[in-house]
């Protein structure tokens, strides 16, 4: 199995967090959101994870290191690949082409889920769907009496259905899916100006390929500050069972922590309550404040504040405000 993650979105809603690093790398429970979202997707595949193929903008080498990092722990070759200009859903995932043979994920990573991505192997595909009260922003799909899908949509301004596409898929033969994406290319086939995913998998089932739909039990958006937030909190919900979210090296000095909260590698914290539902990234420090339901970054520094509902980046000075703020990297607030 591979995965494959098309990411060459700046994020321009999560601003100023994502003016230094892509969105799909902001902090989510203390790991990059594209983290969460392979680890979630190999935990559910039982067998072994063989590539991860990343698609991204010109973001630097140092992302390409993180990304190649982030497959590699999970005991799979990272592949990186870069969109130069962006021309759709299908022309995105096409930049990947090289990695695109055996069966294979594909998933947009700016949004994180509570699902079961198990397949299965009486359908050559599988397409996960949340039903939502308004669909005019998402592709949808329609399915028969059978649970099959019968019609691919982009986005109509009409109701077509409620079941809409969140942005994972499953492919038994990725290398059909690749030649399909090519001839829209090749063709100029566009729909709103752009190269569709949804044109390629409607030319797929019209060649009598077979889709069933996967559901999720609980989509989390991350397109801004609020939503990321909110994200982080889910997160840390689901997650507090299952991972050590608090760093043994973490100094705590007459402070307490209100679970679950994640906190980084050579943090301290000094007179201070923090959580719930708190991230705090790594080599940061905490001082006379009171912080809940926020994300802290790295290497960033907090004195006499009372945080709530926040985001602060990495690298942040902030000190003696009540607020509910959002704060980019290399920032100072005094």
């Amino acid at each position: 199995m591979k995965i494959i993650i098309p990411m060459a979105g700046r994020g321009s809603r999560l601003r100023p967090h994502t003016l230094t690093v892509p969105k799909p790398l902001v902090p989510i429970a203390g790991k990059p959101m594209v983290q969460r979202l392979v680890e979630d997707l190999s935990a559910s595949f039982v067998g072994q994870i063989e590539e991860i193929a990343f698609i991204i903008g010109d973001f630097g080498e140092q992302v390409k290191t993180d990304l190649i990092a982030i497959a590699e722990s999970l005991g799979a070759k990272g592949s990186v690949y870069t969109q130069h200009e962006p021309l759709g859903t299908a022309h995105a995932i096409l930049c990947a082409k090289e990695s695109m043979s055996g069966p294979a994920f594909v998933a947009f990573a700016d949004t994180l889920f509570k699902a079961d991505f198990s397949v299965e192997d009486d359908v050559d595909g599988m397409i996960w769907v949340q039903k939502v009260e308004d669909p005019s922003a998402f592709g949808v799909v329609k399915v028969d009496e059978n649970n099959i899908i019968t019609d691919f949509v982009e986005k109509s301004p009409v109701f077509v259905s409620d079941m809409a596409i969140v942005g994972i898929y499953y492919f038994k033969d990725s290398g059909i899916l690749k030649d399909e994406l090519q001839y829209l290319l090749d063709n100029d086939i566009k729909d709103k100006g752009e190269f569709q995913l949804t044109n390629g998998l409607e030319n797929m089932k019209g060649k009598g390929m077979r889709f069933k739909p996967g559901t999720v039990e609980e989509w989390l958006d991350c397109g801004n500050k609020a939503s990321v937030v909110y994200t982080n909190s889910r997160m840390l919900e689901l997650k507090k069972e299952k991972e050590d979210l608090i760093h043994d090296s973490v100094v705590l000095e007459n402070s307490v922590v209100i679970a679950p909260c994640y906190i980084g590698k050579d943090t301290v914290v000094k007179n201070s309550i923090i959580g719930p539902h708190v991230s705090i990234g790594n080599n940061s420090n905490i001082e006379n404040s009171v912080i809940n339901n926020s994300v802290i970054q790295n290497n960033t520094s907090v004195k006499n504040a009372n945080l709530e509902n926040s985001m602060l980046g990495n690298l942040v000075e902030f000190e003696g405000k009540k607020s509910e703020i959002s704060i980019g990297d290399y920032s100072v607030s005094r």
